[in-house]
């Protein structure tokens, strides 16, 4: 309903936002984004540094923390990333007041200046109508591939023969 209000407000034109963002604070939505990325590239590194432990030493406990790892990293990061960047607030962009047009006038208000609902005259020569379409059922019809084909291999059982 805000915006509705605005564009009353401002004579039917919406406020002009600028590009770029006043304050430098980034916004929940490019830090969760950015939390996913570092998630995933965290998983890049440390379930393969942590498989490599468990094949060296042969602890259960490394085996378990590399399945782990590589569950919530590998899934967690783009979880986070997508839940970001859906339900997650952007930047906010500052309104910079813009020009306004005039508020429309009534045709009322000019007299006889305006006729309201005049059309142009019609033009002199009429358009060009479409041509008839083609009448296709005379056009002589391509001989069948199967008939051209059996009549070949009539052709090779009559030399048998």
């Amino acid at each position: 309903m805000e915006g509705v209000n605005q564009i009353l407000a401002n004579g039917g034109l919406m406020p002009i936002y600028s590009s770029a963002p006043e304050t430098t604070e980034i916004s929940p939505r490019k830090k969760g984004v950015k939390q996913g990325g570092l998630l995933l590239l965290l998983g890049v590194v440390l379930v393969p540094a942590l498989g490599v432990l468990y094949g060296w030493t042969d602890i259960n406990l490394f085996g378990f923390l590399t399945a782990l790892a590589a569950v919530l990293l590998f899934i967690g990061g783009p979880l986070r990333m997508f839940y970001a960047a859906l339900f997650e607030e952007g930047a906010k962009y500052p309104r910079i007041p813009g020009p306004y047009a005039p508020l429309p006038v009534h045709p009322a208000q000019l007299g006889n200046q305006v006729r309201a609902g005049a059309l142009p005259p019609p033009s002199a020569s009429p358009a060009p109508s479409w041509r008839p379409q083609p009448v296709t059922g005379e056009l002589v019809r391509p001989p069948s591939v199967t008939e051209h084909t059996t009549r070949l291999l009539n052709k090779d059982t009559n030399r048998q023969d």
